[in-house]
């Protein structure tokens, strides 16, 4: 089986092997690839493997030899679904490698806005603390976690992991996800709306598709407390980025911490990369070494299902 990948160096930027796809077949390995240089890349390729790469229809119907495209994330709308079935094509993802991450990265932008250990840091490293007249300082207000209500937007895997997270700091967990099931003993199951308006943080965890595009606007924003913090660790698109930075600017939310945003990496004309008490960081929740091994393992157990006659995860059937 010849295999390419289009876009390795997130995933592997040489501090790991890729000796578990090699085992499966013989490897290609592209840091990078550019949108025009997607169906040369991909022309003999039996399986091709995409992380951020687009692999449109257009790819898809240029490349006869195509049998298999893997996903190298849980998101598989980066791959012309409809088009490959057309084709025959499976595609595969790899479902849970980054939940605990993405948890852990979840908390650690909440506990930023709340503690601001980062912040404080940077302030002592500058000399503050050596010149202040008292044992103690700090900047803004600390907020504490127990008592609060976490609200959690899809409830999956990810989600599942948040509110774990959330009940061992003490908060109360709401949630909300299509075809509300019933409550149980350790969260309750609400409407957007009243997730929304009551809750004290609000987490997306959600898949981004036509519906849940834009899905927090200006609108739903308004509903928040103002002393709500906006946390999104899973898609970008899923925020209308101008009304989250007017919001932000005008008061009417206490803060935000984000992982994505709808392009990637940012143009410097974003407004939330000036907006206030907001905090984001670079596409990393998904990014430890473990969680990464764990990807390139799953993807090759992927492959040989494929090649056994059996495909597992796969999003376009």
């Amino acid at each position: 089986m010849k295999i390419v990948i289009l876009d390795g160096f997130t995933t592997n930027p040489g501090d790991l092997s890729w000796d578990p796809l090699t085992a499966v077949g013989t490897c290609t390995i592209h840091d990078r690839t550019g949108p025009g240089d997607v169906v040369a890349r991909i022309a003999d390729a039996d399986a091709v493997l995409t992380n951020k790469v687009p692999i449109d229809a257009a790819a898809i119907a240029a490349s006869p030899r195509r049998r298999y495209i893997g996903v190298l994330a849980p998101g598989p709308n980066i791959v012309a679904g409809a088009a490959a079935r057309a084709r025959g094509i499976p595609v595969c993802n790899v479902p849970e490698y980054s939940t605990p991450n993405v948890a852990q990265a979840t908390f650690a932008l909440l506990l930023e806005l709340t503690n601001r250990v980062g912040h404080h840091a940077e302030t002592v490293r500058a000399g503050r603390w050596s010149s202040c007249a008292d044992f103690c300082y700090w900047d803004g207000e600390l907020v504490e976690l127990a008592g609060l209500t976490l609200g959690l937007v899809g409830y999956g895997r990810i989600g599942r992991a948040v509110a774990a997270v959330g009940r061992a700091f003490g908060m109360r967990i709401l949630a909300h996800r299509r075809g509300l099931p019933e409550d149980s003993a350790d969260v309750s199951f609400v409407d957007l709306e009243t997730l929304l308006r009551s809750s004290d943080v609000v987490s997306l965890h959600c898949p981004l598709t036509p519906e849940t595009h834009g899905m927090i606007d200006a609108r739903q924003l308004a509903l928040m407390k103002p002393t709500a913090f906006l946390i999104n660790t899973s898609r970008g698109p899923l925020v209308n980025e101008a009304d989250l930075a007017a919001a932000l600017d005008a008061g009417r939310l206490a803060g935000a911490g984000l992982d994505v945003l709808a392009v990637e990496p940012p143009p410097a004309s974003n407004p939330l990369l000036s907006a206030r008490n907001c905090i984001i960081t670079p596409h990393v929740a998904w990014a430890t070494r473990t969680a990464r091994r764990r990807l390139i393992g799953v993807t090759a157990e992927n492959l040989r299902a494929f090649a056994a006659g059996a495909p597992r995860n796969v999003v376009n059937a």
